[in-house]
């Protein structure tokens, strides 16, 4: 039977969070934001291998962090690319031969609780992709490059989506070498399955899996652990 492995790229540097660093290494209720994100993975029983993809100025950094938290389960660092979707097919290649469907989860999502996530891998069973996304609040116009607003998109059909996905390894390889040999680079990595036809699942998701991207991001995540504490 094989085994689930999960990709986390963490090469972004969070331009946005005017941090100084990277911020995955921000603290969090005490521990770097992306600590959290890899215990969640480090817990599941479902979970055999975690590869992390860095920039190359944090892999040192990196490889303390698993160090000091103990974390048995990541079993390559590797040095990501300067996009997303390069560091991402970096991890990819890093898994063991057994790994036949893969997970893919942004660092700087630490709130991911592991009830979720198990339950996202119960609807998703048997299915090649899926991926998390929560209905959208607000109302959403399409508009021209003036401004001017050309349609109203019904709301009831959109959803924004999340990490985690996860694929059939197979598939998500020949998407990633083939969207590699294209040029082409898609804003996640169902974009790229999507695009060669591949049918991908959307479940539900969570209002509490922020992505960590502005200063304010941090603060409401603190407020969500605090919470649940």
């Amino acid at each position: 039977m094989s085994e689930l492995g999960v990709v986390i790229p963490a090469a972004g540097q969070g331009k946005r969070m005017e941090a100084g660093c990277n911020k995955q290494f921000l603290f969090l209720q005490g521990r770097p934001v992306l600590a959290h994100t890899v215990s969640l993975f480090e817990e599941s029983e479902y979970v055999s291998e975690i590869v992390i993809a860095g920039a190359v100025s944090d892999l040192s950094r990196l490889e303390d962090m698993v160090s000091e938290y103990g974390f048995t389960k990541v079993t390559a660092i590797v040095r990501g690319g300067t996009e997303r979707q390069d560091s991402v097919y970096a991890g990819i290649q890093a898994l063991s031969s057994a790994v036949g469907r893969v997970v893919v989860h942004d660092g700087a999502r630490p709130l991911l609780s592991l009830r979720e996530f198990h339950r996202f891998l119960g609807e998703t069973e048997g299915f090649a992709a899926a991926v998390m996304g929560i209905p959208l609040q607000d109302t959403v116009k399409r508009i021209d490059d003036a401004g001017k607003v050309l349609e109203t998109l019904p709301r009831e059909v959109l959803r924004a989506i999340q990490t985690p996905q996860i694929f059939e390894r197979s598939l998500l390889e020949e998407a990633h070498r083939r969207s590699a040999t294209e040029g082409y680079y898609g804003t996640d990595d169902a974009t790229l399955l999507e695009r060669l036809g591949y049918s991908v699942r959307v479940a539900a998701g969570s209002a509490e899996n922020i992505k960590i991207t502005l200063p304010e991001d941090l603060w409401l995540a603190e407020q969500i652990l605090a919470r649940r504490t």
